[in-house]
C-alpha cells in the first residue's frame, strides 16, 4: 500500500480503497482480477463476503480522481460480466469525480457499457452500490439501476449536477452535503436504503445484508423454518383503533433475536421494509407503521414497498406483511403526485410476486389499500388476522356521513351529531370486523398475536414447494427496475 496515497484519502476523510477492501472481504483475503498496469484507476477483485463469493470493483480516488474512462469503465464491466457468470453478487464502491472529460465520448461509452450489463444483471444477481465519496453526472445511474444503495455521512454525495452548474444555470446556491447527501438521500429522495456515520459501519452493514440474500435468482432451496433464535412476545395492541404505536415492537416479537435489517428507514416512514430471520431463514417484511400518518399509503411509501417487493421475487425471498393501515392518503397534493398510478405499482408488484406470502392483519384494514397491502385477492397464500381486526371499506366516520346525509339534511347540529354517532356504532358493531372475511375464506384464520410466530413458520413451510412449483409453471422472470 502506498503510504503517501493512503495519507491523501485520509486528509479527505475517506479511506484508501486497499483499506476498503480489506474491510470487506472475509479474513481481508481476495483475489485482484485487473493488474496494477491496467486498473486505470478501479480494483475490480474476486473473494468471499459473509462466506458467499463476490465480485467487486471499487474505484481509486488517488488516481485522477477516479473518473471513469474508457478502460476503467470496460474494468466495471468486466467484474459485471463475472459475477454473471460466476452466479454471484456484485458490490461496486464508487470513489469518483465523474467522467473523465478529456476522453468524450469514449468515457461516454464506458458508462453506457455499465448501465447496460446493470440492467442485464437485475433480478438474476444481486447489486450493491456503496456511495464513498462523490458520484456525480452519469455515474449516479449505474447505482440507481442496482438493487440497493448504501451511503456513509460527510463523504457521500450524490447528484445529476453539482452545486456549481446549478448556481450557474438557475442561480441557487447549496451545498454538496444538502443537495446530494445522506440526509437529501436517506429521508428526501430515497435514493439511499442505508446511510451510516462511518466507513467502517458501512461495510458491517454490507457483510450483513450480504450474508441474508441469495447470491443469484436460481437459489432452490425449499426453506426450512425451524423454532430457534425466538424473542419473547410481549407487545400490547392499543384498545383504541386510531391510537399509534412502533411496527418495530411487533417485528422484534416475533422475528429471531436481532435480525431485522430495516430499509430506507428515514424515507417513506409511513411504512416499513426490510429484512429479517425467521426460524434461520430470511424472509421480506413490509409493514404499515402506525406511528407515523397512521401507517398511511401514499405516493412514496407505496413505490418504496412495491420495489422491494420485485426485489424479494425476484431472489426468492418469502414474504411476510403486517396490515394496519386507514386507507391512500387523500388529497389534492397526492391526485397531483400521481397516487393512482404510484399506488397501482404496489398491486402489480403483489399480484405478479409467486415468492410465498403470508399477511397479517393486526387492526384495521381499509378500502383498496386493505387489497394494496398482500390481501388474498391480490395472490396472498394466506392472511391472519389478530383479535379485533377491523376490514372495511372505511372508517366509521366517513361511512356514516355518506350513507346517512339524506336523513341529517333536515336535522340540526346536535340532532345530526347524535344519529350519526349511534349509526357509527351501529357500523363499527356490525361492518367493522373480519367475520364476512373469514366466512368468505378471505382471511384464513384469526390467531392470537402471541402465536404468530409459530404459525407464520408453520405456514411457510409449507408454502416452500408450493412457491417453486408455481414459479416453473409461471416461467417468469423479472428484473427490478427502481421505481
Amino acid at each position: 500500500m502506498n503510504k503517501s496515497l493512503v495519507e491523501k484519502q485520509h486528509k479527505k476523510g475517506k479511506l484508501f480503497v486497499e483499506e476498503r477492501l480489506q474491510l470487506l472481504f472475509d479474513d481481508q483475503q481476495y483475489t485482484e482480477l485487473t493488474t496494477p498496469e491496467n486498473r486505470d484507476g478501479v480494483y475490480v477483485c474476486e473473494g468471499q463476503v459473509s462466506g458467499k463469493r463476490v465480485v467487486v470493483a471499487a474505484q481509486d480516488f488517488t488516481f485522477k480522481g477516479g473518473t471513469l474512462g474508457l478502460k476503467h469503465g470496460k474494468n466495471i464491466a468486466m467484474g459485471l460480466d463475472r459475477a454473471m457468470r460466476k452466479k454471484c453478487p456484485f458490490i461496486a464502491i464508487n470513489d469518483s469525480g465523474g467522467a473523465r472529460i478529456q476522453e468524450g465520448i469514449d468515457a461516454l461509452s464506458g458508462y453506457g457499457d455499465i448501465f447496460y450489463r446493470n440492467t442485464r444483471a437485475s433480478g438474476r444477481i444481486p447489486q450493491i452500490s456503496m456511495i464513498l465519496g462523490p458520484c456525480a453526472g452519469g455515474a449516479v445511474y449505474s447505482p440507481g439501476i442496482t438493487d440497493f444503495i448504501f451511503m456513509t455521512e460527510k463523504i457521500s454525495q450524490m447528484f445529476i449536477t453539482g452545486p456549481k452548474v446549478i448556481h450557474a444555470v438557475t442561480g441557487e446556491t447549496i451545498t454538496g452535503e444538502a443537495l446530494g447527501g445522506t440526509v437529501m438521500h436517506g429521508a428526501n429522495s430515497g435514493v439511499a436504503h442505508v446511510c451510516t456515520d462511518t466507513e467502517l459501519e458501512c461495510f458491517v452493514e454490507v457483510r450483513r445484508l450480504i450474508g441474508m440474500i441469495p447470491s443469484n435468482c436460481r437459489d432452490r432451496r425449499l426453506h426450512c423454518y425451524v423454532d430457534r433464535d425466538a424473542p419473547s412476545f410481549s407487545f400490547q395492541m392499543p384498545e383504541d383503533s386510531h391510537k399509534g404505536y412502533d411496527i418495530a415492537e411487533i417485528i422484534a416479537s416475533i422475528f429471531d433475536v436481532r435480525s431485522f435489517m430495516e430499509l430506507q428507514p428515514d424515507f417513506a416512514k409511513s411504512i416499513v421494509v426490510g429484512l429479517a430471520r425467521l426460524g434461520g431463514e430470511t424472509v421480506g417484511i413490509i409493514a404499515n407503521q402506525p406511528r407515523y400518518m397512521a401507517g398511511v399509503l401514499d405516493c412514496n411509501s407505496s413505490d418504496k414497498a412495491a420495489r422491494f417487493v420485485r426485489f424479494c421475487d425476484a431472489f426468492r425471498i418469502p414474504i411476510v406483511t403486517f396490515t394496519d393501515v386507514p386507507g391512500y392518503l387523500p388529497g389534492i397534493a397526492q391526485e397531483q403526485a400521481g397516487i393512482i398510478r404510484h399506488g397501482a405499482k404496489l398491486l402489480y408488484a403483489f399480484s405478479e410476486a409467486t415468492v410465498p406470502k403470508v399477511n397479517v392483519i393486526l387492526h384495521k384494514a381499509y378500502g383498496g389499500a386493505y387489497i394494496a397491502m398482500n390481501s388474498m385477492h391480490i395472490g396472498a397464500d394466506c392472511v391472519f388476522s389478530w383479535p379485533g381486526a377491523e376490514v372495511a371499506v372505511m372508517g366509521e366516520q366517513g361511512a356514516v356521513e355518506i350513507l346517512y346525509a339524506r336523513q341529517t339534511r333536515d336535522m340540526d347540529s346536535q340532532q345530526a351529531r347524535q344519529f350519526l354517532d349511534e349509526k357509527a356504532e351501529e357500523y363499527r358493531r356490525e361492518v367493522m370486523n373480519t367475520r364476512l372475511g373469514l366466512e368468505r375464506g378471505y382471511i384464513t384464520a384469526e390467531i392470537r398475536p402471541e402465536e404468530t410466530r409459530d404459525r407464520l413458520i408453520e405456514q411457510l413451510n409449507k408454502l416452500g414447494a408450493k412457491a417453486v412449483i408455481r414459479r416453473i409453471v409461471a416461467r417468469r422472470r423479472h428484473g427490478n427496475i427502481p421505481l
